[in-house]
């Protein structure tokens, strides 16, 4: 029989380890992670952009007896509502039964923006036998991995009269794919001498659309005239209509499963989108709470939070003081109150690329949420760096209601750096930390990501607000 010494009795009591969920999860709750999961991949696949992530929340929202409000509607005690702001960004919230002057407000933030290829504004043109769509990059992207696998193309097209036009192609079994052209490894030897950063320049990620000429001798321009005459039949555009579309490229891959246990999931978009969808799950799930409770899927963060979609706006201001005065409540005081979980990815430690990790202060797969007192690049830059008071309320929070989770930072101090929406919401008075889900290959055109700490996060999100 082996027991533990004195010494090591003291050493687990006294030291810090992370703990890896599988390892301490009955088959009930095994199968409670990969069931959750389930839905989850359902959810990534019907929201590949912001505008689809928000149309299909809004269902969901609807579902669980939310009704759309605007800024000036009146608000009551027991409202469930959800502001569409431009059909890019959501803000749910659900007013609780205590005082918000004396306890604040429960706000968890994530974005449902992830890197992408948008289409220029005059994007098609034909050369050498091909019609091409030109683009430009949204996000932090490495430009090499977006060649030579199968793209969808999502998005709105506003047409003059102002009509709008969805579009989706790409995702369907029957439906075409688009691509991106890379070079031959035949002819390849100078490219393969550039940095990965150099090798594809964001000029040259031109989007493969068609190859069949119209039959017309007198045109110019045969396959970009068939190309321009098949959307016109479809969606009654014209090229023009393009100057006034917001159209993306995105990996035509659905979510699976990864490996022979199905422990880890694969997907595009799960930067931020794992975590957008426990905050979900979780304020649906949680009928009753003292606690007024806000959910934020913000758009831009990829590209700065910038903009009247982004968290760089008053949208969530405007809300909480509309919320405030309808309760006869003070919105300075309300917000001083107020606690916020800035919902958004980590990094996971990959042993592959162990030199830019620091481990001991790494996320870990399957080690559950993360929280991460501070983000930034180098010195702490661009980063609200959390209070430890605040740290220490989370952290009894999540130990009480049983959540395994874990702490981390994005990598090494001189390796590079990040931010979230963190630093925006702290700047208006409103005690602010990041938890959320470690990732793999993040703005990669497919991610990876436990179920346990997918589930970690439901469960973290859920003490929150209850």
């Amino acid at each position: 029989m082996n027991t533990k010494s004195a010494g090591q009795k003291i050493y687990d009591e006294l030291s810090y380890k992370k703990r890896n969920i599988f390892e301490e999860s009955t088959p009930e709750k095994l199968k409670e992670i990969y069931e959750y999961a389930t839905g989850y991949a359902k959810f990534l696949d019907v929201a590949k952009t912001e505008r689809e992530a928000t149309a299909s929340t809004i269902e969901m929202a609807k579902k669980h007896g939310y009704t759309e409000y605007k800024i000036g509607d009146s608000i009551k005690a027991g409202d469930k509502r959800y502001l569409n702001q431009h059909s890019k960004s959501l803000l749910l919230f659900k007013i609780g039964d205590g005082d918000i002057e004396r306890d604040g407000v429960r706000i968890i933030a994530a974005h449902v923006d992830s890197p992408r290829l948008d289409l220029k504004q005059v994007p098609m043109y034909e050369d050498s036998g091909m019609a091409f769509l030109k683009t430009h990059y949204y996000g932090g992207i490495k430009k090499y991995q977006w060649t030579a696998i199968p793209l969808a193309l999502h998005g709105v097209i506003i047409k003059a009269d102002g009509t709008s036009v969805e579009v989706k192609i790409g995702e369907d079994e029957g439906d075409p794919v688009f691509y991106i052209n890379d070079l031959l490894p035949h002819l390849g030897q100078k490219q393969m001498t550039e940095t990965l950063a150099n090798a594809i320049s964001g000029e040259t990620l031109n989007i493969l659309i068609g190859g069949l000429p119209y039959n017309d001798g007198e045109v110019k321009d045969k396959i970009k005239l068939t190309a321009l005459s098949l959307l016109n039949e479809k969606y009654g555009v014209t090229e023009e209509d393009f100057i006034s579309a917001e159209l993306s490229l995105v990996p035509a891959y659905k979510a699976r499963d990864i490996g022979f246990d199905r422990a880890l999931m694969a997907a595009y978009g799960h930067d931020d989108r794992v975590c957008a969808y426990p905050a979900l799950t979780a304020l649906f799930d949680t009928e009753k709470s003292k606690y007024t409770t806000v959910v934020i899927l913000a758009d831009k963060e990829e590209i700065g939070s910038e903009g009247i979609t982004g968290m760089r706006s008053d949208f969530l201001i405007d809300v909480i003081t509309e919320i405030s005065l309808a309760l006869g409540k003070n919105p300075r005081a309300v917000k001083s109150h107020s606690k916020c979980l800035s919902a958004d990815v980590a990094a996971a430690y990959d042993p592959n690329f162990s030199d830019v990790y620091e481990k001991r202060n790494s996320a870990m797969l399957s080690c559950g949420a993360s929280m991460c007192k501070y983000t930034g690049a180098r010195g702490k830059s661009s980063t609200s760096d959390a209070s430890a008071e605040f740290v220490s309320f989370v952290r009894r929070l999540f130990d009480e209601n049983g959540v395994i989770w874990q702490t981390s930072e994005l990598g090494k101090v001189d390796a590079g750096g990040g931010g979230t929406v963190a630093m925006y919401i702290a700047n208006h008075n409103i005690e602010t930390v990041d938890i959320g889900v470690p990732v793999i290959s993040m703005h990669a055109p497919y991610e990876v990501i436990s179920k346990a700490d997918l589930y970690s996060a439901y469960e973290a999100f859920r003490a929150f607000i209850k």
